[in-house]
């Protein structure tokens, strides 16, 4: 089931809803929501290529669309039980607090300020930025220093358009930024030489390079003027739901660690001797419960959606229009000098062990006797 919402084509109207940063139907879970709704609503960008694309037959693909496969495959062990949702980037938030949405998946980055004062949860990071700027190849620059005095296209109600003013300020360069609310009016803007140069995130300017009529003649200049962690967000208080889409991005990073991909899945789930991996498919254990959802939770996700790795190489990497390689980047798995990392999906001893038979709280005899009880410090990896 695939719908399409165009949440963007009512942005004055979502602007002029009440903002309420306590979520909406508080005292039922939104996995129950979801549940009973039978679809997940998942809000990401309007059509950009590697992120967010939509096909002539009404078909959502990319890199953040996979975050809400993911979870779709992970509660109803199916994809595609989604409605999406082109939110611009002015209304996002809004439409996330109001409940519009289950999951915002659209490039967004991650600060204090979205984290504690809009009512929003971030989960992880699947994809690391950082900010840049893209010109055309005959003003001959070879570096953001020598924008002095240029106009930068910029989309408005973004850390983009903040970074701009401030990286600005800090090296004198008297930058007017020209700023858009529409992506696309902002690219064809750029592309008509309505501006001298665009700012946005470094994977951003690789994919607004995509859509020009001739990719040649632009060029991203070398300076990164900022930290982009970029990854899916939830409404506060619903600590199972942020639960679920973090973990529902864990365990594609975490199935790449342990070279587990969607056509090696049935054959691993069977045969592998790797505790991990038994515990992590619902062989062992029951990790799923803690989450609200199935024992094949994990194993639906890698076998309709894939791996952290199958989705880079399908949206971002070398061989697509985006054309950002993975190999020594900090997106790239720790184990390779990357950044990604998943916690481990390990079984406790809480709660199944004589004299822990607390699974939450205070423990019943307090902190000191229980770190005395249990023969620990309450020091190191325990």
């Amino acid at each position: 089931m695939k719908k399409v919402n165009l949440l963007g084509l009512g942005a004055g109207l979502l602007a002029a809803l009440s903002f309420t940063p306590e979520p909406v139907m508080a005292q039922e879970s939104t996995l129950d929501i979801v549940k009973s709704r039978d679809v997940l609503r998942c809000q990401v960008g309007t059509p950009a290529p590697g992120f967010y694309s939509l096909s002539d037959d009404g078909k959502w693909s990319g890199f953040d669309v996979e975050n809400c496969r993911a979870v779709a495959a992970a509660i109803f062990g199916d994809p595609d039980k989604i409605e999406y949702q082109s939110v611009t980037s002015a209304v996002r938030f809004t439409a996330m607090a109001n409940g519009e949405s289950d999951i915002l998946s659209r490039t967004t980055t991650w600060t204090l300020f979205r984290d504690t004062q809009l009512g929003l949860d971030f989960t992880t990071v699947n994809f690391y930025d950082g900010q840049g700027f893209m010109v055309n190849k005959d003003l001959g620059l070879t570096s953001a220093l020598e924008l002095k005095g240029a106009t930068v296209c910029v989309l408005t109600g973004t850390t983009t358009e903040l970074n701009l003013t401030d990286y600005a300020r800090t090296n004198d360069l008297g930058i007017t930024p020209v700023v858009f609310e529409d992506s696309n009016v902002r690219d064809s803007t750029f592309f008509s030489g309505g501006c001298d140069a665009v700012t946005n995130d470094k994977s951003g300017l690789a994919s607004i390079r995509a859509k020009a009529p001739d990719q040649s003649i632009f060029e991203i200049l070398p300076e990164t003027i900022s930290k982009e962690p970029l990854g899916p967000v939830v409404r506060q208080n619903d600590s199972q739901w942020n639960d679920i889409v973090m973990w529902s991005l864990f365990a594609m990073i975490n199935a790449e660690e342990m070279g587990v991909s969607s056509a090696n899945v049935d054959e691993m789930k069977a045969n592998s001797d790797n505790p991990e991996i038994k515990r992590m498919f619902g062989v062992e254990g029951d990790l799923n419960t803690g989450l609200g959802l199935g024992p094949d939770w994990a194993y639906n996700i890698i076998k309709m959606v894939g791996n952290y790795g199958e989705n880079y190489d399908e949206y971002m990497g070398p061989k697509t229009v985006m054309n950002i390689p993975r190999k020594g980047s900090v997106n790239d798995l720790w184990t390779r000098g990357g950044l990604m990392y998943s916690p481990p999906f390990r079984q406790d001893l809480i709660g199944r062990t004589p004299g822990l038979l607390w699974r939450s709280g205070v423990p019943p005899f307090g902190p000191a006797s229980f770190i005395a009880f249990n023969g620990g410090t309450g020091h190191g990896g325990d």
